[in-house]
């Protein structure tokens, strides 16, 4: 269901706000996604939350969480009452230690949070080809560098 756009010279594209469109799409991203997760009750902190655990059980305590995350959040999010939620859902649990685990219930509900984010992937991508999408994200890479930031992809 790909949406056709018009075609335009390459001096306009090239003359184009690099800011405006990749804020553009940020929010048309970021939002599309929200919206699907909202549908699971979760934010994006709750995502953030399940993936980790489920990609290290017991690795993560709040602490190293919470400053593991906190760079990508623009919301203010209260970490520790994301990391409540998820207990009082009966979706993650607690070590002795403070390490995080998911339960089947938490992993359920980050298995189907993952495939409503998974259709959002999905529909981003229409008409794009990989090659051009790998290109997109390399030059936002190196953008990100000149201005200062760590153009490096998360660990």
């Amino acid at each position: 269901m790909s949406v056709e756009i018009k075609e335009y010279p390459t001096d306009e594209l090239a003359a184009q706000p690099i800011g405006a469109w990749s804020g553009e799409v940020y929010r048309r991203v970021v939002g599309a996604l929200r919206a699907q997760l909202a549908v699971e009750d979760l934010t994006q902190p709750h995502w953030w939350t399940l993936n980790h655990v489920a990609g290290e059980p017991g690795r993560w305590t709040r602490a190293a969480l919470t400053e593991r995350l906190t760079p990508y959040d623009d919301q203010g999010s209260d970490f520790d009452g994301v990391f409540d939620d998820l207990v009082a859902r009966g979706w993650l649990t607690e070590g002795e230690g403070g390490g995080m685990t998911l339960t089947e219930a938490g992993e359920a509900g980050r298995l189907r949070a993952r495939e409503r984010n998974l259709r959002v992937h999905e529909r981003t991508h229409e008409g794009v080809d990989t090659a051009d999408f790998v290109t997109t994200i390399n030059v936002l890479r190196r953008m990100v560098a000149n201005l200062g930031g760590d153009g490096n992809l998360p660990d």
